[in-house]
């Protein structure tokens, strides 16, 4: 990826949550590779992983096991912002842990409970990008990323199951906008795992893109498995492998996020 001497002029920062309730669409994989692109551009990127799993925290390469604050305990209040970021491969992050999987629950009687990630975040104005990783529901995580956020992509594999679950996901959009956060917006739609050979994948998305017209990104993230293997070693794609078809995509697709900012 060509890289700038400076980073470039951000108008304003840009909180987007990336979401979709089925698991294994590529939300994890596209955050970690949009937000290792946009470092790359020397943009300042904060990744937050909000997953129970750690999948965003192991991807980069840390044992989420062995880390003493994390998000968890930053909703709590029981760790500050500075305790628990963790600088990695030119990229902050805040990682989770399993301790998480019991936040739903632990939250449910807290008072404001669905701006608990926005307080956090709030202040943090260094970061001109901040890429939030949701888990696979749209439960009260799901929710504080929604409060947070001021955008909201959604990766889509091509399949009925990716899609079917896109009503419920735009209705609860819809109703924390109307709530508490006027400015939220699905902005971006991500296609993932695309084989341009298979006629259900080229019918599926030129319905989606009939539907949603521009939020449907032009650039399709084409099914390479360099990008399952970069996770792996911990590493983002244009570390592991900057040539291949998934460095390529993730590189045109940050270009099309950077111009619709």
């Amino acid at each position: 990826m060509k890289k700038t001497t400076h980073r470039p002029a951000q108008k304003q920062q840009r909180i987007i949550a990336l979401i979709n309730q089925k698991g294994g669409v590529g939300k994890t994989t596209s955050v970690v590779n949009v937000g290792a692109g946009l470092a790359a551009l020397k943009y300042r990127v904060l990744l937050v992983d909000l997953d129970p799993q750690a999948h965003l925290t192991y991807s980069l390469g840390v044992n989420a096991d062995e880390l003493e604050a994390t998000i968890y305990h930053l909703l709590k209040g029981e760790a500050d912002f500075s305790q628990a970021r963790l600088e990695i491969h030119n990229l902050a992050l805040l990682p989770a842990s399993i301790d998480l999987a019991g936040a739903e629950i632990e939250f449910s009687t807290e008072v404001g409970r669905e701006a608990f990630l926005a307080n956090v975040l709030k202040g943090q104005s260094a970061y001109d990008f901040i890429l939030i990783d949701c888990p696979p529901n749209l439960g009260l995580l799901t929710l504080n990323a929604l409060t947070a956020a001021k955008e909201v992509f959604v990766p889509l594999q091509a399949e009925y199951l990716s899609i079917k679950g896109l009503t419920k996901l735009m209705e609860m959009v819809e109703k924390v906008k109307q709530r508490v956060n006027p400015a939220l917006k699905i902005s971006g739609m991500i296609a993932t795992q695309y084989d341009r050979r298979l006629r259900l994948h080229n019918e599926v998305f030129e319905n989606l893109k009939n539907h949603f017209g521009d939020k449907l990104f032009k650039t399709f993230i084409r099914r390479n498995v360099t990008l399952a293997e970069a996770s792996s070693f911990g590493q983002s794609i244009f570390d592991y492998a900057p040539h291949s078809y998934g460095a390529e995509d993730y590189r045109s697709l940050v270009q099309e996020i950077l111009k619709m900012g």
